[in-house]
């Protein structure tokens, strides 16, 4: 359960979902209810199945280009610092990797589910290296069932989030999403610090 619960807030943290409300009801606000819902499972789908990927197959990437996993948590730990920091600052947009020549494409798309939704909206390089760190991390069979099967919640809480997204637009207003999300900040600022510090500690023990 502790494992179960990590992963979950972890991954949480970093993709933030709650932060990508006002980008998916700009995007679909000509569209019926019907079709938000529709948009909404199937991006939740995606994101499961690039974080499975990221997950399984990040570590074959790493060795084909030799790169180390303290080389990643450094990297990775860069990326979602600056995460971080772009929901301190309220520039959400910026940091999904959104301007406005990809929302304005967005727009005029029969199905953004898979881009801009689910990549990089919500599954970004943050979150995959952040997987590919905890495949490493955890050698045992049931450690990656659970990481697996915290993988599929939060897909199941993107959707009902991204389905519910703009009745919550509503009820917390800007104002509330904007506090939320730089709560959410903070946590990951620290999950980033975290990695990067852990991979320096191991990179001077090898040295010393």
């Amino acid at each position: 359960m502790e494992l179960f619960i990590y992963v979950f807030a972890a991954l949480f943290s970093v993709i933030n979902p709650l932060g990508s409300i006002p980008i998916f009801v700009g995007l679909t606000q000509e569209d019926t209810k019907k079709e938000r819902s529709r948009i909404s499972i199937w991006a939740a789908i995606n994101v499961g199945i690039i974080l499975l990927i990221s997950f399984f197959i990040g570590e074959y990437v790493l060795k084909f280009f030799g790169i180390s996993i303290d080389a990643l948590r450094i990297a990775g730990g860069i990326i979602i610092v600056n995460s971080g920091f772009s929901l301190l600052s309220g520039n959400i947009s910026k940091r999904k990797g959104l301007n406005k020549r990809v929302t304005n494409d967005a727009m005029h798309r029969n199905d953004i589910a898979l881009t801009p939704l689910a990549m990089p909206m919500l599954a970004g390089p943050g979150s995959m290296s952040l997987l590919i760190a905890m495949y490493q991390e955890q050698p045992e069979i049931y450690q990656k069932v659970i990481t697996c099967v915290a993988i599929l919640c939060v897909a199941t809480t993107i959707f009902f989030i991204l389905k519910s997204a703009h009745y919550l637009s509503k009820i917390l207003g800007a104002s509330g999403l904007v506090a939320i999300s730089r709560i959410i900040g903070f946590i990951v600022i620290a999950i980033g610090i975290q990695y990067i510090s852990s991979a320096l500690i191991n990179i001077l023990k090898v040295a010393l």
